[in-house]
């Protein structure tokens, strides 16, 4: 009887990049010691992804911290809040990556119970996430101006858009 041969090559093709998006994911929420502003995180760089991506991956609550310019008393009501939706985030990201490396590193076909599974792990996932930002907007509008509110909460939806594009980029679709 002949062996079936493995696909671990292309396996381990797939698993380095992998990592790297999972890492930038996991950098992108957790959070970072605040950083004086510097040229580059001026607010017009918000709309260039590389340069939001750079910015956040070096300090992410600097970044935050230089695009609102808050007062102190703005500054002492929004921090508890930003750091609880950071751990939030950093807890859902963890669970993520166990679902997908359960994708990544089987070794065999993926069954209709595995996939089915997966999925249910995924949506259970961003469900989380979406009633992690509906409790951080509304405790960020009664903290903060409005428009500040508002400037937050674009520029956290723009973070998790690079990091949705860094994992979408890397994990490959189930055959």
């Amino acid at each position: 009887m002949q062996k079936v041969p493995r696909r671990q090559p292309a396996l381990r093709a797939l698993i380095h990049p992998l990592i790297a998006a999972i890492t930038i994911a996991i950098a992108l929420a957790a959070p970072m010691s605040a950083a004086q502003e510097s040229a580059q995180h001026k607010a017009g760089d918000v709309t260039d992804m590389q340069a939001l991506r750079a910015a956040v991956k070096a300090d992410k609550r600097g970044y935050v911290a230089s695009m609102l310019s808050l007062t102190s008393a703005e500054a002492t009501r929004f921090w508890p809040i930003y750091d609880a939706f950071q751990r939030n985030l950093e807890t859902n990201s963890r669970r993520r990556i166990v679902a997908l490396e359960g994708l990544l590193f089987r070794d065999k076909v993926m069954t209709n119970l595995a996939a089915k599974s997966l999925v249910t792990e995924l949506m259970a996932i961003d469900e989380a996430e979406v009633k992690a930002r509906h409790r951080l907007r509304n405790r960020v509008m009664r903290a903060l101006p409005p428009t500040k509110a508002a400037r937050y909460l674009q520029l956290e939806d723009k973070i998790q858009a690079v990091r949705d594009y860094d994992i979408a980029s890397t994990v490959p679709l189930i055959h």
